[in-house]
C-alpha cells in the first residue's frame, strides 16, 4: 500500500515560511502507530459492571422510551445505550477522574460545570432508586419497567417538567444526555450497536478522508459508516 504525502509536505513547507520539501512515498509500515497517544478503552461484552440487574432493566426501559424503536431503526435498548451507560459509570466518567473533588461544594451557575459533591455513578444510583419509589407509589406498586409505554411516557414528562422535584428533573436531563451519547457515540464504547445511530442519520463515521465530499452538499454519502476500530480488511500488505 502506498500513501502519498505530497499535499501534506507542500502545505507544511508553506506554513513554515517557504521551507522546501521533497514529496516521498511510504511503503510497508506506517511512520506512526494507531492509538499511540491516549487510545479509548473498548467496552467488553459481559455482565453489568456497575448497574445492578434491576437498575440495568430500568435504564434499558428508559432508553427505549427516550429513543423508541420503529420499523426502520432499533430503539435505545437494542442499540446498547444501557451498556454504554454502565461502562461509563464503571469507568473514569462515573468516578469523575480528573475532577477536583474536595469541598466546599457550593451551588454553581450553568456555565461552571458540575459542582455537586456526588458524581454520575452516585447520581444514577440515587436517581434510579427515586424513580422506583415514585412509580411504585403512583402506579399501583409497579416498577418503571412493568408500566405500559403510555404510563412510562407520563412519568418521563413529569420528570422533565420538574413536577417531581429538581432532583428528578436533573436525573432526567442526565440520562437523556447519556442515552443520546450511547446512541450516537462510536461503537467502541458499547452503544450504537452495529452503528444504527450513524446509519439512521447517514453519518459516515471515522473514515480517513472526506476531501472529495466537502463541497458536495445535499448528497447521500454512498459508503457505509466505519468505526474507530476500522474494518478487518484495513491491513497493510
Amino acid at each position: 500500500m502506498f500513501i502519498s504525502r505530497r499535499d501534506l509536505l507542500a502545505s507544511t513547507g508553506f506554513l513554515l515560511g517557504g521551507l522546501t520539501a521533497r514529496a516521498t512515498t511510504i511503503s510497508g509500515a506506517l511512520p506512526w502507530r494507531p492509538n499511540a497517544g491516549s487510545p479509548p478503552e473498548p467496552a467488553q461484552p459481559g455482565p453489568w459492571l456497575y448497574l445492578t440487574l434491576a437498575e440495568a432493566a430500568a435504564v434499558e426501559a428508559l432508553a427505549d422510551r427516550i429513543i423508541p424503536p420503529d420499523s426502520d431503526t432499533p430503539g435505545g435498548k437494542e442499540a446498547g445505550c444501557a451498556v454504554y451507560i454502565d461502562r461509563q459509570l464503571a469507568g473514569p466518567y462515573g468516578r469523575r477522574a480528573g475532577f477536583y473533588l474536595r469541598p466546599p461544594f457550593l451551588p454553581g451557575g450553568a456555565q461552571q460545570g458540575p459542582q455537586a459533591e456526588t458524581g454520575p455513578a452516585q447520581q444514577y444510583r440515587a436517581g434510579l432508586a427515586a424513580l422506583d419509589r415514585l412509580c411504585r407509589s403512583q402506579r399501583r406498586g409497579m416498577p418503571f419497567v412493568a408500566l405500559p409505554d403510555a404510563e412510562k411516557d407520563e412519568i418521563l414528562a413529569q420528570m422533565e417538567s420538574g413536577g417531581d422535584g429538581a432532583e428528578a428533573q436533573a436525573f432526567f436531563e442526565l440520562i437523556l444526555k447519556d442515552v443520546r451519547e450511547g446512541f450516537f457515540a462510536d461503537p467502541i464504547y458499547g452503544g450504537n450497536r452495529n452503528m444504527v445511530g450513524w446509519r439512521m442519520i447517514g453519518f459516515p463515521g471515522a473514515r480517513y478522508d472526506y476531501r472529495d465530499w466537502v463541497g458536495r452538499h445535499n448528497e447521500n454519502y454512498p459508503l457505509p459508516p466505519v468505526a474507530i476500530m476500522g474494518r478487518s480488511d484495513w491491513i497493510l500488505r
